[in-house]
């Protein structure tokens, strides 16, 4: 008999609308799929791959999937966190040998992040659709 499906969903509350709605879309997912998930809140995007990593030391999970936002400002700092976020967690996918999502939003504005995080188009959604067909291949 098949195990029930447990996903680690970390996510920021940088942007608390953006993630809000991210989540609340993941969540449906995980309803309809009938898929159990524990949630943590930190406060910023690049401590997503850290938290990650502490709680697949604790526990095993199925899947992850990273939320957040982060939307360009005047400086590199955008770039650096970015690429460090995305670089961060395919390592962590590949040496746990579970699929880690990237659903934490990169995008020049905030409007941008709005139209990737609504329900014509979520991107949470899709990142746990991208989990789903990793594990169940």
């Amino acid at each position: 008999m098949k195990h029930k499906l447990k996903f680690l969903v970390v996510s920021s509350n940088f942007y608390p609308d953006i993630t809000k709605r991210l989540l609340d879309e993941a969540i449906l997912i995980f309803k309809t799929h009938n898929i159990n998930y524990v949630h943590y809140t930190i406060n910023g995007s690049l401590e997503i791959p850290t938290k990650i990593t502490i709680e697949l030391e604790k526990k095993k999970y199925d899947a992850a999937l990273a939320i957040g936002c982060i939307v360009k400002g005047k400086t590199d700092h955008y770039d650096f966190i970015c690429k460090s976020v995305t670089h961060a967690l395919l390592a962590l996918s590949i040496d746990k040998k579970i699929p880690i999502t990237n659903s934490i939003l990169m995008c020049m504005n905030k409007d941008q992040a709005i139209k990737r995080s609504s329900k014509k188009v979520n991107r949470a959604r899709e990142a746990v659709l991208a989990a789903l067909s990793v594990i169940n291949k």
